[in-house]
């Protein structure tokens, strides 16, 4: 009978909680980076004054911010960070959820009497931000157990 080699862990897990720290950082980095990505082109950039070249991207500013930030959700779901196990798992797909939703009624309700700066400036483009936190939601929902 022959035995197994021992695995490795990889470096950049903790070896008491199993938990990556770099992929957490990541994680949390690439939703700040894209949160922080859309306030600078909302209240710097838009007016095409300063920062030009991110006004010359217009629209697709929001595209960077939001993918990044849905980049980051995703990849938190993995089970090496906190909201990718136990209970954290319900925590980012009901949270994703509910904010795809919230997102999506609010756009609704208001209609295209926006006084949000962001969704004025997204125009119909809320409906994919809203379907974008659902499908994240459905990342985590696949590591439900």
């Amino acid at each position: 009978m022959s035995q197994r080699p021992a695995r490795n862990k990889p470096a950049e897990v903790d070896t008491q909680d199993g938990i990556s720290v770099v992929r957490t950082v990541v994680a949390a980095l690439l939703v700040a980076v894209g949160v922080a990505w859309m306030v600078v082109y909302l209240n710097v950039a838009q007016d095409g004054e300063q920062l030009t070249w991110m006004g010359d991207l217009m629209r697709w500013n929001f595209l960077i911010g939001f993918v990044l930030i849905f980049l980051g959700l995703a990849l938190a779901a993995n089970p090496a960070t906190p909201l990718g196990r136990g209970r954290g798992v319900v925590v980012g797909m009901l949270g994703c959820f509910l904010i795809g939703l919230v997102w999506i009624v609010v756009y609704y309700m208001t209609g295209n009497d926006l006084a949000i700066p962001l969704m004025s400036s997204l125009g119909q483009y809320n409906l994919v931000v809203g379907i974008g936190f659902m499908a994240v939601g459905f990342v985590y929902a696949t590591r439900w157990e």
